[in-house]
């Protein structure tokens, strides 16, 4: 019995020191740099901790959702500012307004069964120097705009409402018309723009029916988004490019636990256009970016580095769940554009897709220059690991000589795959080890 009691004890020893030893462990971003103690802080927001509180209908805002009243609640937020911050908050009704502007030390919160909904008029928003599809250019402002804010919270369980169906009416009206229309041309309002920021918490709101892009993030450091729904229509009249969120010239970004259907990208990493991209200083790289335990229904692409993207690095898109995405992973490459994606990887993914992994030449108006020096693309160091999907095209890769693709990585993956077009020598340098298309190991 002593015998057994000991052996009991040791195991017991054993067990402890391994799971010691596992907290001790750093994570590491794709490249090995450690991942810093900043993305494993998911705690939430106090709303209560962000000081006075301004309900807007307190300050004359009227509880009309046909009036547009974005000069009233303007007037809410520039009165906390003055006051010297504070969280303007959203009760229940629905509240329409054009652009509104955050200043620094205020905040937003929509209440449960509240709506701040957006004007389905262009001109309720401000024309002004802004960031859109990878250009520094004179366009409209997004409904919601934060610049150059440290500690700007969107919080509550409310919606933002981007009101997007004339617009995305208009937009489909104008490509039957002319088939080169740009999503510039259809002038339509961003939900949220977040631009020289930091410590950005976006949590547990309803991001839904933006006229264009959803959230973009533009030269900001130390963004969250946690619990979030973005939504969009897929189906009857679709929201044309409504991606969920664009990141841009970013680093330090992490989304988690967020469910995503739009009607283009869940995730698309921005950055710069052009042949001359990488010398315009508005334009930069986006690294050490983390997208975790998320859901994804319809979307065009879980993850898209492109196609307004120069340098991509340390991007880790890990434990999520694909109801219904087009794409997992897709590297748009811009014959145009001197690009480079590194150090990407794929963990733990699981699901249903059309394509997992695409790799293919980008030239949706695109403007080739001449450029005697100019850089040829990259893609290397992909990783795709632990997967277990059902897949209708896994390896959907096209080769180019404006591109190189060198040291791509598959790990511990079981999928079915209906195309079964899985080839290992179209990538200089692959590493395959358990790899498992429609039962048949590869080799």
């Amino acid at each position: 019995m002593r015998k057994y009691l000991w052996v009991t004890i040791l195991f017991c020893f054993v067990g402890m020191m391994a799971q010691a030893k596992g907290k001790g462990r750093k994570e590491i971003f794709p490249d090995g740099k450690p991942i810093p103690d900043w993305f494993r802080d998911t705690t939430k927001v106090d709303v209560n901790q962000l000081g006075r509180q301004y309900v807007i209908t307190d300050y004359g805002v009227k509880q009309d959702s046909t009036l547009v009243q974005t000069e009233a609640i303007q007037r809410v937020i520039d009165v906390a500012s003055r006051h010297g911050g504070g969280v303007v908050v959203v009760p229940k009704g629905v509240f329409l307004s054009g652009s509104l502007f955050f200043r620094q030390g205020t905040h937003l919160h929509i209440m449960e069964g509240g709506t701040l909904k957006g004007s389905d008029r262009i001109a309720h928003f401000k024309l002004m120097k802004t960031r859109i599809e990878g250009q520094t250019c004179t366009y409209f402002s997004a409904l919601v705009n934060a610049d150059g804010i440290d500690g700007f919270t969107i919080t509550g369980k409310g919606t933002i409402n981007g009101n997007g169906k004339n617009y995305w009416e208009e937009f489909w009206i104008r490509r039957q018309w002319n088939r080169e229309c740009t999503n510039k041309d259809a002038q339509r309002p961003r939900l949220t723009y977040i631009s020289h920021c930091k410590n950005v918490t976006i949590q547990d709101v309803h991001l839904i029916n933006s006229p264009f892009w959803t959230n973009h993030i533009y030269r900001s450091d130390h963004c969250r988004f946690l619990d979030c729904t973005i939504f969009a229509p897929t189906e009857g009249i679709k929201a044309p490019s409504s991606d969920a969120i664009d990141i841009d010239a970013c680093h330090d970004i992490l989304i988690r636990g967020c469910y995503m259907n739009v009607n283009d990208d869940a995730v698309a990493l921005k950055g710069g256009k052009g042949t001359w991209a990488d010398r315009d200083s508005t334009n930069g790289p986006n690294y050490d970016i983390i997208i975790e335990n998320c859901r994804y229904g319809s979307v065009h692409s879980c993850l898209t580095l492109g196609s307004e993207s120069l340098d991509d690095h340390n991007i880790l898109l890990r434990n999520c769940h694909s109801n219904n995405a087009n794409r997992v992973l897709w590297l748009k490459m811009r014959p145009d554009t001197p690009q480079h994606y590194a150090y990407v990887t794929v963990d733990g993914m699981t699901g249903k897709t059309g394509s997992f992994l695409v790799v293919r030449p980008w030239t949706q108006f695109f403007k080739p220059e001449g450029r005697v020096d100019m850089p040829k693309s990259k893609c290397d160091h992909i990783v795709m690991k632990n997967i277990r999907m059902s897949c209708q095209n896994f390896f959907d890769v096209g080769t180019s000589d404006k591109y190189g693709l060198t040291d791509f990585r598959f790990e511990n993956i079981q999928v079915s795959d209906e195309a079964n077009h899985f080839d290992r020598d179209m990538i200089a340098n692959t590493f395959i080890r358990n790899v498992v298309i429609n039962g048949i190991k590869q080799q």
